[in-house]
C-alpha cells in the first residue's frame, strides 16, 4: 500500500496532537511516510512539535517527522496538506468576541462581525499555504479546515478557483456524533444523511440509516424536547459549559423550522438578543478556550517532552477527527465517500445562488467532490441564505478591493447587526484592532 507524505499547516495548534495521534491511529487505512509540521510561530510550534515527535517515535517510528518555519521544506514532496490556521491567534480571537459584545451585538468566533474580522485575516494567510502548496507540490491536495470556513473558501473560489482545496468542517461531524448517540448507533457511518446550507448555517433534511429506514420521527423528538444535549456524551471535544448551553439551545432553533434538524451556530443568527443578554463581556469563549484547552495540551505537551515518553500523558485522540482521514482516503483511493464539503453550488441547490459556496453531501473520488443535488430549498432557508452568503461575498470584495464601503455593507447586512449605525462604529473598532493584519481600507 502506497504511503503518503503529510504536512499539518498550522503545527503550534492546540488540535495538533489529537490529530497526530488519530492519524497514528489510522495508519491501516491512510499510512504514512513522512508527517511535517509548518507554522510562522517557531516558539509556539516547538513545544507542540517536541512532544508529537516523541509520540510518534512511540508509536510508528518508521514515520520520519520534521517541523519547520521554512516553507520550502515543509512544504516539498507533500501529498496532503492538512490546514488549520488561526490568524492572529487567540489573542485576536478574543477581539473578534469582545468588540461586538461592547457594541450590544453577538461576539463569536465565526459568526457576524467577529467572523467576518476573522474572515478578513485569514484570506491572506491561506491564500499564501495555496501559494506555497502550488510552488513546491502542484500535486497535492490542500485539506482546509482552517475558520471562517465560508469566507475562506469564497475567496479561494474568488481567487485560486484551479487549486486542489477542499473546505471542511467538523461540526456537522460533532452534531452527527450526537444523534448517532441518540440513536444508540456505532458510528456516523451507520447514517445516511440530506444536509443543506453554507458553512455554520445548515439543516438536515434527511437521515436514515443503511436499510433505508428513516432516523428522523425519534431524532425530532428528541430535539424537541433535549436539543442535541446527551447526558454521558462520548463527545470530547465540546466539554466546556458554554457548549452544554449550545447543545441545549438546539430545541429553541428546531422549533422555528420542525421539518429539519439545524446547525448549532444558527442561534447567533436567530437569536443574536439571547446570545448577546447570556454573554460575559469580560470572560467570553477565547479566555475559556485560553484558560482550558490552551492551558492543558501544552502542559501536557511539556509533560511529555520534560518524561521523554507520552506515558501517563493527558492527551486525547482526537477521535472525531476521523472525517479528514475519510475524505484523504477518499482522494488517494478512489473510494468515492460520501461527505459534507463546502463546494461551489453549480445547481446543487436549484434556487439558489450558483456561485455559492454551500455546505451539502458530496461523493469525493481522485478527481475531488461530485456534489448531491439537494433540489429546492424552502423560502426561509433561501431567504436566510441569500442574506449569508452575500455578507460573505461581500467580505471577499472587501478585502479583494480594499473596500470600506462594501466592508460596512457586509457588516450591515449581517442578521446579527441591528443597524448601519452600529455596524459602522463597531467596524472602525475592530480596522483599529487588525491595523497589522488587515488590507488598508480606503
Amino acid at each position: 500500500m502506497r504511503k503518503f507524505s503529510v504536512l499539518i499547516a498550522g503545527g503550534g495548534s492546540t488540535y495538533t496532537p489529537g490529530i497526530v495521534m488519530m492519524l497514528l491511529e489510522n495508519q491501516d487505512k491512510f499510512p504514512i511516510r513522512t508527517l511535517k509540521f509548518y507554522d510562522n510561530d517557531p516558539e509556539r510550534q516547538d513545544i507542540i512539535a517536541k512532544a508529537c515527535e516523541i509520540i510518534v517515535k512511540e508509536k510508528a517510528p518508521e514515520i520520519e517527522f520534521l517541523a519547520t518555519t521554512d516553507p520550502e521544506a515543509a512544504f516539498t514532496d507533500v501529498d496532503f496538506v492538512m490546514a488549520h490556521i488561526r490568524v492572529g491567534k487567540y489573542k485576536m480571537r478574543e477581539l473578534d468576541e469582545k468588540i461586538p459584545l461592547q457594541h450590544g451585538v453577538v461576539g463569536q468566533e465565526t459568526c457576524g462581525p467577529g467572523g467576518i474580522a476573522y474572515g478578513m485575516r485569514s484570506i491572506s494567510g491561506v491564500l499564501e499555504l495555496v501559494d506555497y502548496m502550488e510552488r513546491y507540490s502542484p500535486n497535492a491536495w490542500m485539506l482546509n479546515y482552517s475558520n471562517p470556513a465560508a469566507i475562506v473558501a469564497e475567496a479561494t473560489r474568488r481567487l485560486c478557483p484551479n487549486s486542489k482545496i477542499l473546505n471542511i468542517c467538523d461540526m456537522p461531524v460533532a452534531i452527527e456524533s450526537r444523534l448517532v448517540e441518540v440513536l444508540g448507533l456505532q458510528s456516523r457511518k451507520d447514517m445516511n444523511v440530506r444536509y443543506y446550507g453554507l458553512n455554520h448555517f445548515g439543516w438536515w433534511t434527511d437521515i436514515r440509516d443503511n436499510e433505508g429506514n428513516d432516523l428522523m420521527p425519534q431524532l425530532k423528538k428528541y430535539v424537541a424536547e433535549n436539543g442535541y444535549a446527551v447526558e454521558g456524551s462520548v463527545d470530547n471535544q465540546h466539554v466546556d459549559p458554554s457548549w452544554d448551553v449550545t447543545y441545549r439551545k438546539a430545541k429553541d432553533l428546531y422549533a422555528l423550522d420542525p421539518e429539519t434538524l439545524p446547525n448549532t451556530y444558527l442561534k447567533y443568527y436567530y437569536y443574536p438578543d439571547y446570545v448577546v443578554e447570556h454573554s460575559d463581556k469580560n470572560f467570553t469563549r477565547a479566555n475559556e478556550v485560553m484558560a482550558g484547552r490552551e492551558t492543558q495540551v501544552f502542559t501536557a505537551c511539556r509533560q511529555i517532552v520534560s518524561n521523554q515518553t507520552m506515558e501517563g500523558s493527558e492527551l486525547e485522540v482526537d477521535e472525531h477527527a476521523t472525517y479528514i482521514v475519510d475524505l484523504a482516503r477518499a482522494l488517494a483511493y478512489n473510494t468515492y465517500e460520501r461527505m459534507l464539503l463546502i463546494v461551489k453550488n453549480n445547481g446543487a441547490i436549484r434556487n439558489f445562488d450558483h456561485t455559492a459556496m454551500v455546505e451539502i453531501p458530496c461523493l469525493v473520488g481522485a478527481n475531488g467532490p461530485e456534489p448531491l443535488v439537494m433540489g429546492d430549498i424552502p423560502q426561509f432557508q433561501k431567504g436566510l441564505m441569500e442574506q449569508q452568503v452575500s455578507v460573505e461575498k461581500l467580505v471577499v470584495e472587501a478585502w479583494i478591493e480594499h473596500s470600506y464601503q462594501k466592508l460596512w455593507q457586509a457588516m450591515t447586512l449581517s442578521r446579527t447587526v441591528p443597524s448601519a449605525k452600529v455596524a459602522k462604529e463597531l467596524m472602525d473598532d475592530l480596522i483599529e484592532a487588525n491595523k497589522e493584519y488587515w488590507p488598508e481600507l480606503h
